[in-house]
């Protein structure tokens, strides 16, 4: 378990420092040429890279909606999900902590944001509430379909990390505008630590948003798409189950 737990924790830091770093460092920088685009695909590259690295130890969950929902989807031990959600939640704010030292680094540097998740005046596009809320459940359901679907018996072996990186990615490009993409409650709060905004006050909607649609996926894959596999049959001690 402790080899499991390490692995989430790698992985989530990896996801937030890769990620939410190249929105702080990169695209802070226009010259650069990274934009909203290549955020997205520096997302999509921090979970696939960690899915092939550590998923075969862990699953290469590191996100809590996701552990739920693999859970609700008989993929894994309900008894592992709080320490899974533990870890990954210590492992971006890691992650964070340390994208914090280096960008504040810079001269006149301000956190502003800090790649953090919000609604209203918070939203890069100031998309209200409502929206942010939809996205985000309709978004992580969507995704936890890919992950089931990628994942199981039969789907192409050796493809899973590949299908799950290029969804994030599809993801970040549809919803970065609205709530600047959480499906990710460890990635949300630990951005939102370090933020000079009312993230905090809205990482609320970061939680339920993203365990809810986790949730829904689990149960339309579940109850409406799995391809004749029996419930637990893909056990914990597959290298692509995420």
């Amino acid at each position: 378990m402790s080899r499991k737990l390490a692995a989430e924790f790698f992985g989530t830091f990896w996801l937030v420092f890769g990620g939410c770093g190249s929105a702080v460092l990169a695209a802070a920088f226009p010259q650069l040429g990274i934009g909203f685009v290549g955020v997205a695909l520096a997302f999509g590259l921090t979970v696939l890279t960690m899915a092939y690295a550590v998923g075969g130890i862990s699953g290469g969950h590191f996100n809590p909606a996701i552990s739920l929902g693999l859970a609700i989807a008989d993929r894994f031990k309900w008894a592992e999900l709080i320490p899974y959600w533990i870890v990954q939640v210590i492992g971006g704010f890691a992650g964070a902590a340390v994208l914090y030292v280096v960008a504040s680094g810079a001269p006149n540097f301000t956190a502003g944001g800090f790649a953090s998740n919000g609604y209203g005046a918070l939203s890069p596009g100031h998309y209200n509430l409502l929206s942010c809320l939809v996205a985000e459940v309709v978004l992580t359901a969507a995704f936890l379909i890919i992950i089931l679907g990628s994942t199981s018996k039969a789907a192409p072996a050796g493809f899973a990390p590949i299908a799950i990186g290029l969804g994030l990615t599809l993801i970040h490009l549809i919803s970065i505008p609205v709530s600047n993409t959480s499906v990710n409650p460890a990635r949300s709060t630990a951005v939102a630590l370090f933020a000079q905004t009312d993230a905090i006050g809205q990482l609320w909607l970061f939680w339920v948003a993203p365990l809810a649609g986790g949730a829904v996926g689990a149960l339309i894959w579940k109850l409406l798409l799995t391809p004749g596999e029996s419930p637990g049959m893909i056990g914990q001690e597959s290298p692509q189950q995420h």
